[in-house]
């Protein structure tokens, strides 16, 4: 889908539109749910997305793994990419009943192997710890959710009529500025912010964004990791060692809190290693959900 002239928040995202958009949908308890299943493996392995970026966030990770045998579900979180924008509370319990719903209508046989990217980290940490039965593996890339000091714009977006203020005035800017600082050469990725845009010209993208920012699930989840790191499964941790998004000074916090996860640390890359260097963490992955 190529727009252009870009108009946050100018549509909705009805089933025309959705009509022109790839993968397929379903229809969950809180809404419409944009995701692409592929792949014959006797495993599923789901991608979780993170923060803001929809499921195109994964395209190196989905075509590897599915090349490599493995069946593979990515979605988009609500209130992203072509998923349904409900007016609900965005958080740890939105968020697991979307991906608990999503494989029980998609009768994916358990237990399956989740990854998660940034938020999407302790999206399938709560899983796990709510669902420790439906878990086999986890791949943690660069998870958030470990406490950090937020930075000052970021604590005025919490506030009670200010935060929506900021963020319907100055949210498109901030967030499409930010994208650059997700890679160490962005430069090498020059549609990646035109992707991002396909979202935002939907309504009630800003909205689901704020509410997200209020959760606890960017830096309130220690407890969460405590847990899991108690159930005994196997963790894969990978973080891009110039992560500038959840500093890469938080792997440190995270494998106290899960000391059996193997951890790989990957040079010259920011926030999201697999996608800006997919041949050093893609052969990772597989490897680990091989064994």
């Amino acid at each position: 889908m190529q727009h252009s002239a870009f108009r946050p928040e100018s549509k909705t995202l009805d089933e025309k539109e959705r009509a022109s958009a790839p993968g397929s949908f379903i229809t969950l308890s809180d809404g419409i749910v944009h995701y692409e299943l592929a792949g014959n493996g006797r495993h599923t392995v789901v991608l979780v997305c993170g923060f803001s970026v929809p499921s195109y966030i994964w395209d190196p990770t989905f075509e590897a793994l599915t090349r490599a045998g493995f069946r593979v579900l990515r979605y988009d979180l609500y209130g992203r990419g072509f998923s349904d924008r409900p007016k609900v509370v965005y958080d740890e319990k939105l968020f697991d009943r979307q991906l608990f719903e999503l494989l029980s209508m998609l009768k994916i046989e358990y237990p399956s192997d989740l990854v998660g990217l940034s938020m999407g980290g302790p999206i399938v940490l709560v899983f796990a710890d709510r669902h420790p039965e439906l878990v086999r593996k986890l791949v943690l890339i660069s998870p958030a959710g470990m406490p950090m000091e937020r930075p000052p714009i970021l604590k005025l977006l919490q506030l009670p009529l200010i935060g929506e203020w900021l963020m319907n005035r100055y949210g498109d800017k901030m967030l499409l500025a930010g994208l650059a600082d997700d890679f160490y050469e962005p430069q090498r990725f020059p549609d990646y912010a035109e992707k991002y845009k396909v979202q935002m010209e939907y309504k009630g993208f800003r909205r689901a964004i704020l509410s997200t920012m209020k959760s606890s699930l960017l830096t309130g989840m220690r407890s969460v990791y405590e847990r899991v790191g108690e159930q005994g499964k196997s963790v894969l941790l990978i973080w891009g060692e110039e992560d500038r998004t959840v500093p890469f000074s938080q792997s440190q916090e995270v494998r106290m809190a899960i000391p059996d996860a193997e951890f790989h640390s990957i040079p010259w890359v920011r926030h999201i290693p697999h996608y800006e260097k997919p041949e050093a963490v893609n052969p990772l992955i597989i490897e680990f959900l091989k064994r």
